[in-house]
């Protein structure tokens, strides 16, 4: 009962209005519903939802911009408190958000919230312990019905239903892993980093950076009532080249033809061709030529013609790699220098921008992407804010 209590507390929403600055650098926590109704007319604006990494004295939740994707302008519009809301996941009918909490064991959970898109406001719907701690990964199916969390710490998968008012009850399973690496510091047990669906929704598959494998689950599409989504006595494991420490990874937009994963302690992109839940490796080719061991994010671009890998901890930025269209292959082609720890970073649907997220800078980088190169260049119109960590964008209605 008490946790229940507190965890309303923690997620009692906060509104904060005030002047939207399209001039470039932002640095507002909100805007004034007025300004979001101007923009609506406007085919070129997305909403740009941002989780961060909370404390007394930075950020305190989720903070919604706008953002231009013609322009690379920002806005701000609003914002929910909550505690380290480091990674997010919309519904498929962007009506809903979900949200991390990557909490020590006892404070872990999944966070739910409306989405009004008329007003640019996010209302707290509940929250479900994850039973596992640290999560840092979340995901939601195609049909909007199973969400599913990767908990760093406690080295498991947590499954949620969605009921029909968006909320997620409590866990219906937390799959625990086993095993370790070659890295006695880093790789001393499991530890799930993200978990994502394959893009016919057939299966599940996660990442663990503690025992350098890549996991595979079947999917139960229909589930019942209080039934998982995904079955232990499904599982197959893919084992990457040892001290890889699998972290992120991104399917190819043409139908998911190749897999892209990226290790984060051997800094490279590991390329598979991909067939109805199995995998091929292809090619290994490094994204970290310093041996930082603190590789992050990876996206392939809408297009299917570039793909993008950022490093961190030492020559923070962005590695940029062309894709053969025949084989999937990478080739590299240059690299971005950004601000410090690129946790995450997102591509705008047209293709046109490239956004960082500098957590140890306080800052949202945005990049224009070069059509034919892939290359990118500094807009110089940074989103000021403190310690952001996940950007996900949205239809403005």
């Amino acid at each position: 009962m008490y946790y229940k209590i507190a965890m309303v507390t923690l997620v009692t929403a906060l509104f904060i209005s005030c002047t939207g600055n399209r001039s470039g650098k932002s640095n507002d926590h909100g805007s004034s519903q007025d300004d979001v109704t101007a923009v609506k007319g406007d085919k070129n604006e997305l909403f740009l939802l941002v989780g961060t990494y909370t404390s007394d004295e930075g950020s305190k939740g989720i903070y919604l911009y706008r953002f231009n994707t013609g322009t690379g302008l920002s806005d701000s519009v609003n914002m929910v408190e909550v505690k380290n809301p480091s990674y997010l996941t919309l519904s498929p009918d962007e009506k809903f958000i979900y949200a991390v909490g990557e909490n020590d064991e006892g404070g872990s959970a999944a966070h739910a919230f409306s989405f009004d898109k008329e007003s640019g406001s996010l209302t707290y719907i509940n929250s479900a312990l994850t039973n596992g701690g640290g999560p840092c990964y979340i995901t939601i199916d195609s049909k909007g019905k199973s969400v599913h969390t990767a908990n760093y710490g406690g080295g498991s998968i947590s499954s949620f239903q969605v009921n029909s008012d968006g909320s997620l009850t409590p866990a219906t399973s937390v799959i625990s892993f086993k095993g370790s690496g070659a890295d006695s510091i880093r790789q001393g047990k499991p530890h799930l980093h993200s978990v994502m669906y394959s893009p016919d929704g057939q299966f599940l598959f996660a990442s663990d950076l503690g025992s350098d494998k890549l996991y595979r689950f079947n999917v139960n599409d229909t589930p019942f009532e209080g039934q998982p989504a995904i079955q232990e006595s499904s599982l197959k494991a893919f084992s990457t080249p040892a001290d890889t420490g699998p972290r992120h990874f991104d399917f190819h937009p043409d139908g998911g033809r190749y897999l892209y994963m990226l290790g984060e302690l051997s800094g490279e992109v590991i390329v598979y061709d991909y067939h109805f839940g199995e995998l091929v490796q292809k090619q290994v080719i490094t994204a970290d030529s310093v041996g930082a061991r603190g590789s992050a994010d990876i996206h392939v671009s809408p297009d299917g013609r570039f793909l993008y890998a950022s490093n961190r901890l030492q020559a923070d930025g962005v590695a940029i790699f062309s894709i053969d269209p025949d084989e999937g292959t990478l080739t590299r082609v240059g690299y971005q220098s950004t601000g410090r720890h690129p946790r995450n970073f997102v591509i705008t649907p047209n293709g046109k921008f490239l956004l960082a997220a500098s957590r140890d800078d306080n800052k949202i980088q945005v990049f224009a992407i070069d059509a034919e190169t892939g290359l990118l260049t500094d807009t110089d119109q940074d989103i000021i804010l403190s310690k952001p960590v996940c950007l996900k964008f949205a239809q403005m209605r």
